[in-house]
This record gives C-alpha cells, structure tokens and sequence, in this order.
C-alpha cells in the first residue's frame, strides 16, 4: 500500500547515459494523492525521462521511486495508473471507439468502460468516425481516454496540450482540471507557464536534469508585496525604511517594492503623505510564476521558456 498521502515519491533518482549526458540528477519529488501535480522545465529538461522511469518504461542508474507504494513497473500498482507519455498512437483507419476496444481488450478492462471514457473526454459524438480524421486535439483527448479506461487513481499526462491551437489547449486544461477535481491524483508535465499556473495545485521545477524547486504556486511567487512610485525618492525610502526596516525596501528601476502585506497600504501612504511625498503610485505586487521560474533556470534574456 502507498504510505499516507504520497502516491509518488522519488530519492536521488538519477538517469545517465554514457560518461556525459545526464538526464535527471538525484530528483526528490512527492504527489500527493488528490492533487494536480505540474512538472515543470524547458524542453530537454528531464521530465519524459522521470516519467518514463516511474512508469517503469527505463532503469534510473541510481535512486529510488516508489508509484502507489510499489516500485515502478510493478504490475499491481500499473492497474491503477493511467499514463500519456509523449504523442498517443492509434491505429489510423479504425474509429476512435474502435482503438479503444482494442486497447480495452489487452488491458482485462470491461467494455462498459470504453462509453465512460469516450464521455470523459467529450468524444462521444464523433467516436464512430476514423481516427486518421481527427483534429490533434481531438487525437490527444483520446489519448487521454485511453488513459481513463483503468479508472485510474493515477494520471500521469506528458506535454498534453504541445501542439495544440490556443482553443485546444484551453479544452484539454478544462478537460485536466475536471479529472483533477475529485479523488483522482494528476501528474502533468508541462513546459508550458500558464498551463501549470491555471490548472496545478503544487508544482515542481526541473532544470538541467535537476529537480530545483517544489512547491505551490502561490509559495514558488513569495509573498504579497507592494510597488510604490513616488517623488523625491530618497525621502520615501528613508521614510519606508523607517516603518518596514532597512531589509525589507529596495529600489528597482525608479520605484520601491515593499515585503508589506497589502492591508498596510493604507498606512504607507500617510506616513509619505505626511512627509510632503507625492505618492503617484502604490499597488499590490506579485511576481509572475514566470518571473520565477526564468530566475530560477538562469533563463532571463533568452527568450522562449520552452
């Protein structure tokens, strides 16, 4: 049995190939049963390779991972794990239930499950037709479906919305989110911000085969803080300083950015106000999940995240 609340738990797990290429570096990470897992990194970064070592798909060089309180691979915990590692494969010229039925019938899984899955996924309606006729969105949907058919307690979704139009890959995180929204436990990786940002309740960031960060989204941002612009400058930091302390003020391209909770704007501004300040500007800030995730892989200034 899985202990407590994990459902996935890796230590020092590590992939190498050959003397140079090191494709995940010693990863610690946790899912939680229940949640919405985003496993997060550019492209290259090691995710699929993670993956498909949970899935037992191939041997770490060294490390440990248990999926479901068994070691990767073991059949007893891959009855209950339904997995879409990189682009589903279907035969082209049968229908979409068709494919379905035929992976039913090598997985021991009834047929009443294919129509629940086709359901899931909104499929049911186009699932007679051939799969070669299938829009990419409507290939990955029923790549999903295929995943469903175990009634997974585990959900593991490499990339699911990569090359998607924007209408398809806002379909595919409704699609993600109502499958996470009760008992069943989602690990999606994504190298796509806003996806993991909408959809994930925690988030682990991988860079360069190293697992760097794990969190939730709202602790990988920090905390509330504030942006004040005002004039002279020199006078507002001295007074801010005075109220906040020294530490917690800095001067980032011409205005302040406080560590202060939102509510003490209020008290912010009449302690300037009353030092002959002229506050133009003073709002609650928050870094972008981006913003972080560029500082945390060294990425500033080189553009695309993926």
């Amino acid at each position: 049995m899985d202990r407590g609340g994990t459902l996935v738990e890796t230590r020092d797990l590590t992939k190498r190939y050959g003397p140079r290429t090191m494709a995940v570096d010693r990863a610690n990470l946790t899912v939680r049963r229940g949640e919405v897992y985003g496993f997060l990194g550019p492209n290259g970064a090691g995710k699929t390779t993670t993956l498909r070592m949970l899935l037992g798909l191939i041997r770490p060089t060294s490390g440990t991972a248990s999926v479901l309180g068994r070691p990767p691979g073991d059949p007893k915990s891959l009855s209950r794990v339904g997995a879409l590692v990189e682009s589903p494969a279907f035969y082209p010229y049968l229908s979409g239930r068709d494919n379905l039925r035929v992976i039913a019938r090598y997985a021991g899984v009834p047929k009443e499950r294919i129509e629940a899955a086709l359901e899931q996924v909104d499929l049911k309606d186009r699932a007679r037709h051939k799969f070669a006729t299938y829009s990419l969105g409507m290939k990955q949907r029923l790549g999903v479906a295929a995943t469903l058919l175990k009634d997974p307690e585990l959900l593991i979704l490499d990339e699911p919305t990569n090359g998607l139009d924007p209408a398809g890959m806002a379909d595919m995180r409704d699609l993600i989110r109502s499958l996470g929204s009760g008992e069943r436990t989602v690990l999606l990786s994504s190298h796509l911000l806003g996806e993991v940002e909408q959809i994930c309740d925690r988030v682990g960031v991988i860079s360069k085969g190293r697992l760097i960060a794990e969190s939730t989204v709202e602790e990988l941002r920090g905390g509330a803080a504030l942006l004040v612009a005002a004039r002279p400058l020199d006078r507002a930091r001295e007074r801010v300083e005075r109220l906040l302390g020294a530490g917690r003020v800095q001067t980032v391209d011409g205005t302040l950015w406080l560590d202060a909770d939102p509510a003490t704007a209020g008290r912010i501004n009449r302690e300037l106000v009353g030092a002959n300040v002229e506050v133009t500007e003073l709002r609650p800030m928050e870094r972008t999940l981006e913003e972080v995730f560029l500082e945390m892989t060294n990425q500033k200034g080189e553009g695309n995240v993926g």
